[in-house]
């Protein structure tokens, strides 16, 4: 099968955008490494740059006119420009109002996460998430052709470039600004592009924008209910969790080549469609709403993932719902068949297939996950983020605590990936495998055609790994013990680079296996 189109506005290179291409996929055609068994690695099969909390992504640039590359890492702190092949730190920029936090402070939280044990860990990781992780933004950002590094803030979407135009060592500056109208309320959550070169930003309130990328015009639509729920929703979710990370649009936004643009609020997935000259809602130009599973009432918490591209591909949307078991859930993407019967218990017609991502247990009660659903082919895969046990005094809410910060201590390490898998002769949804021997607490696996892998961060021995399983069968193929909690994932993507090598975000910096 294929896979999705690149958009040539994007950076010219393998991971320009945050899941990798506009599809939103998690996938590359590139052939990553393979594990001889579970190895250990030496300080000299790694690298690691540290650059503070909340360096999730690793935008790679294309090539500048010395055929070097760099790569973009925006974090709550600061800005940063590494060199592709070393990672060193070639150029930084400070975040208006956060203070950096030092290497010491950094090493000493590090040594809280993997030296204390029971309630004190449990307390120590509860600090560093609100220190480090309350109220962050910008998470999701993209890298156009021009090296132009793009991102939502709160308020405001912005530009930054390098001081001198193709030299990959100079300054980072900000290059333009955009300030959200009044009218377009809450905070803004996703960011994508079009593939006639156009930002697509949305707002936790249901707001879609689509920027020209020079800030100098802008078309806006409100999804449907938006006026009525939204507000009301997140209020309630910020009184209830203690937090703004529940609006009622969570997760960012996948783009086709067609101008479809899709993202899910509470209840509902949504697809908007750019003209080329306006946003539509209108069915005659194949926009839609459909409604989900959703038992807990927060919603879906995964970005959409296209599924299918060719003239003789099913194409489909895939989502996480928000069922108390997640349901790894597709959804035609363009018309509905003629024939197609609506699924039991599915609340629309447009749902092609509905698999409870269980763990292979049946009797499960709850499951969620916080990742994207992974898509390579037909095939869809999430990940376990519950925590195998919960201290009596905490709050269910925090259970993603104990898989972001503490899934390498065996009181909390979560096991399974559940991957379905569509037969487009049947037009089913079925189960391809379960593995529940490996742990992924809290990375965004990403998977390697070329090698039939997908990799993913995980946990063996209270040590983070980087784990290898076969995409078809869902065997174990081996592993990587990287070290300590230098070199947890925390939330974010494990890619493979434009050579090949496994690359990926940490609590403080970014790491690289050299094998």
């Amino acid at each position: 099968m294929r896979t999705g189109p690149r958009n040539p506005f994007l950076a010219e290179s393998e991971n320009p955008i945050a899941h990798g291409r506009c599809d939103q996929q998690d996938n590359t055609a590139l052939t990553g490494p393979r594990p001889d068994g579970h190895l250990v690695l030496g300080g000299d099969q790694r690298q690691h740059a540290w650059l503070g909390p909340g360096h999730f992504g690793s935008l790679i640039s294309g090539p500048y006119p010395d055929g070097r590359r760099v790569i973009w890492s925006n974090g709550r702190q600061q800005l940063a420009k590494l060199d592709y092949d070393t990672l060193e730190v070639l150029a930084t920029y400070a975040i208006p109002g956060e203070e950096p936090t030092a290497l010491d402070t950094m090493q000493v939280d590090l040594a809280g996460l993997d030296d204390l044990d029971g309630d004190e860990a449990v307390m120590h990781a509860a600090d560093l998430a609100m220190r480090y992780l309350t109220g962050l933004d910008g998470v999701y950002a993209l890298l156009d052709q021009d090296q132009t590094l793009f991102l939502g803030r709160k308020t405001h979407a912005v530009a930054y470039a390098d001081a001198t135009p193709g030299d990959r060592h100079s300054a980072i500056v900000e290059k333009a600004r955009w300030d959200k109208p009044d009218h377009i309320d809450g905070f803004f959550v996703g960011a994508n592009l079009t593939f006639d070169g156009r930002l697509v930003l949305t707002t936790d309130h249901g707001w879609v924008v689509c920027l020209e990328r020079d800030f100098s015009s802008y078309e806006a639509i409100r999804l449907p209910r938006a006026a009525e729920d939204a507000a009301a929703h997140c209020a309630r979710m910020e009184e209830q969790r203690g937090n703004t990370g529940y609006g009622w649009v969570r997760t960012s936004t996948c783009v086709d080549e067609d101008g479809g643009i899709y993202l899910s609020s509470v209840d509902h997935t949504h697809k908007v469609v750019w003209t080329g000259e306006r946003l539509s809602l209108d069915e005659s130009d194949g926009a839609w709403s459909a409604g989900y599973r959703n038992g807990n009432g927060t919603g879906s918490g995964t970005t959409p993932s296209l599924m299918g591209f060719g003239p003789d591909e099913d194409h489909f949307v895939v989502i996480g719902d928000g069922d108390p078991v997640v349901n790894i859930t597709l959804m035609w993407r363009d018309e509905i068949p003629d024939d197609w019967q609506q699924l039991p218990d599915a609340p629309s017609r447009r749902i092609a297939g509905i698999g409870p991502a269980n763990m292979g247990n049946p009797d499960l009660p709850a499951i969620q996950t916080e990742q994207s659903i992974t898509v390579s082919g037909y095939g869809a895969m999430t990940v376990n983020n519950e925590p195998s046990s919960l201290p009596g005094w905490l709050p269910q809410r925090g259970a993603r605590l104990l898989c972001f910060f503490l899934g390498h201590h065996a009181a909390y390490t979560p096991f399974g990936l559940h991957k379905y898998e569509w037969d487009p002769e049947a037009r089913q949804l079925r189960q391809a495998w379960v593995n529940t021997e490996v742990s992924s607490p809290n990375s965004v696996p990403g998977v390697s055609q070329g090698a039939d892998l997908v990799y993913t961060c995980g946990t063996r021995g209270g040590k983070w790994t980087i784990e290898a399983i076969d995409w078809t069968t869902g065997e174990s193929v081996g592993s990587w013990t990287v070290g300590g909690s230098q070199f947890n994932s925390l939330g974010g993507g494990v890619h493979i680079d434009d050579d090949g090598r496994i690359l990926y975000g940490n609590i403080f910096g970014k790491t690289r296996l050299l094998v």
